[in-house]
């Protein structure tokens, strides 16, 4: 069935949402930052009853973006521990969690997209998949810009903690950046397991 390895990871993904929604450094915050992650379970929900389901490749990476978010969102990305031991051990002047988040935000999307365009024969000529991929992700990142922006200013209490610009002016283009790398590194570093990863679903 196309919900089981959904369900597994749901399984596996609870007692992380649970440990992130005791006690966070803002309630607020944490809603904003952990609602892809309810997103995502729907998405899969809503393809696992039409019949589809993403390779176990695409299935992990989705999980650990998802951890990612939980942790972000139960400290903040500012205050995450694992960017606070980064800057002690490479001597940052920042928390970099939030960058780390944005890398996969190429990462991530990237996969699922191209996942999607692959075995739904989109494109005759591959060339024109990784454009699309690459173009995706940077839009996705934009509007995902757009949504802490409007957050922002609806919010200004929770408005330092979603963006954790953290003092950087060119957060917004960073965070941009990163997510185009992070499509690029799914494009052509993360290409040969995903598509091995694909073939194995279709019993090749």
């Amino acid at each position: 069935m196309a919900s089981r390895p959904n369900l597994l990871l749901f399984l596996l993904i609870l007692p992380w949402i649970a440990w992130s929604a005791w006690r966070p450094y803002d309630r607020l915050t944490w809603w904003l930052e952990v609602t892809p992650v309810f997103v995502g379970f729907i998405a899969l929900a809503i393809a696992a009853r039409r019949g589809w389901r993403f390779s176990s490749f695409v299935l992990v990476w989705l999980g650990l973006h998802m951890v990612l978010l939980l942790v972000g969102g139960h400290h903040t990305y500012a205050l995450s521990p694992p960017g606070e031991w980064m800057k002690e051990w490479f001597g940052f002047t920042r928390n970099h969690y939030d960058r780390i988040g944005h890398l996969f935000q190429g990462i991530v999307p990237a996969l699922v997209t191209r996942e999607i365009l692959l075995r739904n024969q989109v494109y005759a000529r591959r060339g024109w998949l990784n454009f699309t991929v690459i173009s995706f992700c940077l839009a996705f990142s934009a509007c995902y810009e757009l949504v802490e922006w409007a957050a922002a200013l609806i919010s200004a209490e929770a408005a330092e903690s979603f963006l954790g610009t953290q003092g950087d002016s060119w957060d917004t283009q960073m965070d941009m950046f990163l997510a185009g790398i992070g499509s690029l590194v799914s494009l052509f570093l993360l290409k040969p397991l995903h598509d091995r990863s694909i073939a194995k679903l279709h019993g090749h």
